[in-house]
């Protein structure tokens, strides 16, 4: 640990600070064994009531992970990447548990949903630092709700199981490597004690001036527009529409 323009900083949060969407890999392949010790590394994520509500499918297959890269939005990098993962929120466990000791399980409610969706995040971002504590790169992919029963069908994913997001992880290609993206002021995303609106349109003003000189300088994919001007068209048109219908189908509730 060691002091760093006034700020404590340790090697864990040096590789938090680093961290970079990366869509470009090398052609050298994940060992099993170091898989294997990401992910159970990863299970100390915290999970609610020890619930561990979430499941991970891993794909190497060539042909699934195209599947799955043309069902997410045609993204190559599905497909080019060593290994895919797919983060499930599961509460199937939690129905059998039920069922097992002649208890109804009462799933068909958002906070399940809720509940399994963030069990599943915080599992994701333990794997995604281990791999990059070990020199991976990687991305998370919410294409992959694109199609959902697609994807739940060739994952042959069963009731009370949804994909919520997926990840590419592999070896970096430094030579494609992105710099780090700025992130919003830290005052505009904390908060002392109750919600403040008090400087938002500054905070953003400051944050797009960032931004802009980020995306002009940027080796790759340079481009002129704010981060203000990028958000407003983000949810322009809803998305995903049939999400709803496809999670009810699931069995999962938004009561």
């Amino acid at each position: 640990t060691k002091m760093q323009g006034g700020i404590i900083v340790n090697e864990i949060m040096k590789l938090m600070e680093n961290h970079r969407s990366v869509r470009r890999y090398t052609d050298q392949e994940i060992a099993g064994e170091l898989l294997t010790s990401i992910l159970k590394v990863s299970q100390s994520a915290s999970t609610s009531s020890n619930l561990q509500a979430y499941s991970i499918i891993v794909l190497r297959d060539k042909e699934r992970k195209s599947k799955l890269a043309e069902l997410c939005g045609n993204q190559r990098y599905i497909e080019d990447c060593p290994v895919f993962l797919v983060f499930c929120g599961d509460l199937s466990r939690i129905d059998y548990c039920g069922e097992k000791y002649g208890r109804k399980a009462n799933l068909d409610h958002t906070e399940p949903f809720l509940m399994t969706s963030i069990d599943a995040a915080l599992i994701a971002q333990n794997v995604l630092l281990a791999a990059e504590s070990e020199g991976l790169g990687g991305v998370f992919i919410g294409g992959i709700r694109n199609n959902s029963q697609e994807v739940s069908d060739l994952l042959k994913l069963p009731d009370l199981v949804y994909p919520v997001f997926g990840m590419c992880i592999g070896y970096p290609d430094h030579s494609k490597l992105p710099g780090t993206k700025p992130r919003l002021p830290l005052e505009a995303i904390v908060h002392e004690e109750e919600y403040s609106e008090t400087k938002k349109e500054k905070h953003i003003e400051e944050y797009d001036r960032t931004m802009l000189d980020y995306y002009r300088t940027r080796p790759q994919a340079a481009r002129d527009e704010s981060w203000s001007a990028y958000v407003s068209k983000v949810y322009e048109k809803p998305k995903r529409m049939h999400l709803k219908g496809f999670l009810e189908n699931k069995k999962f509730g938004l009561k």
